[in-house]
């Protein structure tokens, strides 16, 4: 009987103990730093990132009025204390890997939390996956892939060949359309729909996303359609022929858009900052010529009249001959002179300065879709009617400026020389024929491949004017439309870069890979000028 009393004091004192311990525990735990956060929680933060406002991610600022659309020359900086043209690729940012750390941590605290592992967190972050491995793929070449988002577990990660990243790429692109179709079949809604700042947590709409961007994808493996991997043309005609399977946009309310509001997200040009901006950036000839060559209305949407210019003609500003830009590779010292002397368009005033929302950064939209339908087409990837596809970009893109196609004009709005206010915007009746400016050559779809596709690739420039990233670059680097302007004022010897350089921590804390990355991909050195896989 006393060794069952000493037995039972024993455990008593080894029970007290732990909870003691128990207790210790909890009171050392640090509630300012928890160990858990909600997927939803994570996926607001991914999904800012993504649309340029956060502190990683944004792939050198692709928001409205950066850098990004600078680089796709649709305006210039005219003063050097702000900013210049200067393709500034020298090395650029591995950034995006942080936000990818995010989306796997996402993933992983949605399924503590007892998501199945085919959910809503997880088939988004395969398309944000996609996103950004995409991007960065075609702005590097090789670079590194999954063993980058091992953490502190491999801080030197192997870089995988471009050709492999692409094939990911798509692979990811291929199984989150599955995903989504299962996720939508069982009516899931655990999305959090107030931290999804696109869709608010409608599946049916990432779905659609999901193959839009695939298209895009493919779109710019053109030069590979050889390729027995990445098969490029079958992959295109499947999303094209089988809606049902692969559900793409039908509008401009699918665009995947960031939004901006009065309050919390101002737009980049605004009200408050008209007076100590606005002369400091003016149009890009590359961009403004692609209009007025064509007789373009969208010019008078976007643009504002070069005054000197008009002269004397005040009553009717809104002629082609009165719309020009300056050329990119122009010396500053030259451009600020004739952008003072009102030799040059500026943004457009009402539009871009009036207002505290502006309009909505498209990363991947309905426009753009209905081009790269229409070039897969003139390639012979699918068979269908190129001429609707790009005619309904066309359309669409002119809705997007508030013109309406059905009828004989409209208003544009400019702000005349001597004011000082977007307040004082003058109208001006334009007068505009959709038949008639489809039946100029430039516009009407050839019927010749090789010019019908070099027709698409310009309406789409113009259709992704602040908007869709690096779209405009790439699709210029992968077919030459339009002709980007080089000279001293780029940079670079006065030539158009074609690839970022690796960051130089890459360099120092990765300098076995980096290394051998240089070597497998041919280059000569690690400089903006070597063609990547994709180039080749």
């Amino acid at each position: 009987m006393k060794q069952i009393k000493y037995i039972s004091l024993f455990l008593l004192g080894v029970l007290l103990l732990a909870s003691c311990t128990k207790k210790i525990q909890e009171l050392q735990a640090d509630p300012n730093k928890p160990t858990s956060v909600p997927p939803g929680l994570i996926l607001g933060t991914v999904l800012s990132d993504m649309a340029g406002n956060g502190p990683a991610g944004s792939l050198g600022g692709l928001n409205s009025w950066n850098n990004v659309h600078n680089w796709n020359q649709y305006f210039c900086n005219n003063y050097d204390y702000y900013g210049n043209n200067i393709y500034s690729w020298t090395n650029g940012s591995f950034d995006p890997y942080l936000v990818l750390k995010n989306v796997v941590q996402m993933e992983r605290e949605a399924v503590v939390k007892g998501a199945s592992s085919v959910n809503p967190y997880e088939a988004v972050g395969r398309f944000i996956r996609a996103y950004y491995f995409y991007n960065l793929t075609s702005l590097f070449g090789d670079i590194p892939l999954a063993q980058a988002l091992l953490g502190s577990a491999n801080p030197t990660p192997s870089y995988t060949p471009q050709q492999q990243v692409f094939a990911y790429v798509l692979n990811q692109l291929d199984t989150a359309n599955t995903h989504f179709a299962t996720l939508i079949n069982n009516k899931d809604q655990t999305l959090s729909a107030s931290q999804d700042l696109f869709y608010q947590g409608n599946l049916t709409k990432w779905q659609k996303l999901v193959n839009a961007f695939k298209l895009r994808v493919l779109l710019q493996l053109s030069s590979k359609t050889s390729d027995a991997t990445l098969n490029v043309a079958t992959q295109f005609a499947n999303i094209v022929n089988n809606p049902a399977k692969y559900p793409i946009f039908t509008s401009q309310a699918d665009d995947m858009a960031a939004r901006y509001d009065a309050t919390y997200l101002q737009y980049p040009i605004n009200p408050t900052n008209f007076g100590s901006v606005a002369q400091r950036n003016n149009m890009a000839d590359t961009y403004v010529k692609s209009l007025t060559t064509m007789n373009d209305p969208r010019v008078f949407v976007t643009c504002e009249p070069a005054w000197a210019l008009v002269g004397s003609d005040t009553l009717q500003p809104a002629k082609f001959q009165y719309f020009v830009g300056a050329s990119t590779g122009l010396p500053l010292s030259i451009m600020y002179g004739n952008a003072s002397a009102n030799l040059y368009s500026f943004p457009n005033r009402k539009r871009y300065y009036s207002t505290f929302t502006g309009e909505p950064d498209v990363l991947v939209g309905f426009k753009e879709q209905n081009f790269n339908i229409a070039e897969g087409i003139k390639r012979g990837w699918v068979t269908g009617n190129a001429e609707s596809y790009y005619k309904t970009g066309i359309i669409e893109s002119m809705k997007f400026y508030g013109i309406d196609v059905t009828q004989s004009g409209f208003t544009a709005y400019f702000l005349p020389p001597g004011k000082t206010s977007t307040t004082q915007v003058t109208p001006y009746p334009v007068s505009f024929n959709f038949a008639n400016y489809y039946a100029q050559s430039a516009v009407q779809l050839s019927s010749t491949p090789a010019t019908a596709i070099q027709q698409i690739v310009l309406q789409k420039y113009i259709a992704m004017f602040q908007n869709s990233g690096y779209e405009a670059y790439y699709n210029w680097r992968r077919t030459g439309v339009p002709a980007f302007q080089g000279g001293s004022g780029v940079g670079n010897n006065g030539i158009i870069p074609v690839r970022w350089a690796y960051p130089v921590s890459e360099q120092a804390q990765n300098t076995a890979n980096w290394n051998a990355a240089i070597k497998s991909q041919q280059f000569a050195a690690d400089d903006l000028n070597q063609k990547m896989w994709l180039l080749k």
